[in-house]
């Protein structure tokens, strides 16, 4: 049932691309890859800082970069960043049992490959929501293999009370997915859904009604609602693991989480650290994320509060799509980065 709605909602998607809603992508060229991923490099500056960028494995990367306006990837190529893009082929492809090691796996490499392409030098790591969590969780395995760590709306603390939408989805039960090799993309989007209404549905609805007055923010509103319908599975053991050791046992913040042989937590992350929060964002709350910067064993930690806006469906998504966060935080992340490249 939820791989038909896949289908279904893909077919909305890509009704929604016909009416010129889809994304416009910058030139980029795929100088790595594997059955499991792919690893995209920008055309853009040859020298500069190295920015290695963790796409979330949930739905397509082109989040990064809808539209010349709202492009995380161009913001970055304009202040002369070397990007690069870790973008996950879904596990029909292949990777149907992967889990935390092997996602942990492909960013290591992409890492190391990003650093070849560079003559050595350590790239920064960026990952917006699980793709920050997945990037956090490698900069405790491997910090001396990265310049400093951004993450964006990415959640790190799954203690009890952190946030509503937590408490869902920790209150669910997991066992269905121990059957499930593929996770089907909708299905993650129903639960989310049940977890937290007010996100996925009502406040998405007003932020429509919002912005049909103004051209430009329907225009981005309708282009993410596009990447929302766009579905992708997920490997079952993967997103087993997210629902039960984070979610439910909240083994990253407390420095449990077993991953690629060893242990990890906060006091693993030894580099420099700046997290991105959207005080309206109920998936990733700055609780869920202060309590991890403060356990962190560097002085080198910033967190900056935006309030989010309208125009972007879904606020989670704010800082990737949002006209004001382009002209209010971008720069600071930016200058962030420039000040230690």
């Amino acid at each position: 049932m939820f791989a038909l709605m896949d289908t279904l909602r893909r077919a909305q998607a890509d009704a929604l691309g016909a009416l010129g809603f889809g994304p416009r992508e910058c030139d980029y060229r795929v100088v790595a890859s594997t059955a499991r991923w792919r690893l995209r490099e920008y055309a853009g500056p040859h020298s500069g800082e190295l920015l290695l960028i963790v796409a979330a494995p949930i739905k397509r990367p082109y989040i990064w970069d809808l539209a010349p306006s709202a492009s995380a990837v161009r913001h970055c190529l304009h202040h002369r960043l070397r990007a690069y893009l870790l973008e996950w082929i879904p596990p029909s492809h292949g990777g149907a049992n992967d889990g935390l090691d092997e996602y942990a796996d492909a960013i290591v490499e992409c890492l190391a490959r990003v650093s070849s392409a560079g003559e050595g030098a350590k790239p920064f790591l960026m990952g917006h929501s699980l793709g920050g969590t997945l990037a956090a969780v490698v900069a405790a395995l491997e910090p001396q293999g990265i310049q400093g760590l951004v993450l964006l709306g990415a959640p790190l603390c799954f203690q009890s009370s952190t946030s509503r939408f937590r408490d869902a989805i920790a209150a669910m039960d997991p066992s269905l997915l121990r059957v499930m090799s593929v996770v089907p993309g909708s299905f993650l989007s129903q639960v989310s859904a049940l977890a937290s209404p007010e996100t996925f549905i009502w406040s998405r609805l007003m932020d429509g009604v919002s912005s049909i007055a103004d051209p430009s923010a329907m225009d981005i509103h309708a282009r993410v609602e596009h990447w929302a319908l766009d579905e992708t599975p997920l490997p079952g053991k993967l997103v087993y693991q997210i629902f039960q050791w984070l979610y439910r046992e909240n083994r990253l913040c407390r420095g449990t989480l077993p991953v690629r042989g060893t242990t990890v937590g906060p006091t693993c992350v030894r580099v420099p650290a700046l997290a991105i929060v959207n005080t309206g964002d109920e998936i990733a709350p700055r609780s869920s994320v202060e309590p991890f910067l403060d356990a962190m064993p560097v002085e080198d930690v910033r967190l900056i509060a935006y309030p989010g806006e309208t125009g972007v469906a879904l606020q989670h998504l704010g800082i990737l799509a949002g006209r004001e966060a382009y002209a209010r935080v971008w720069p600071q992340i930016v200058s962030w980065l420039k000040a230690r490249g």
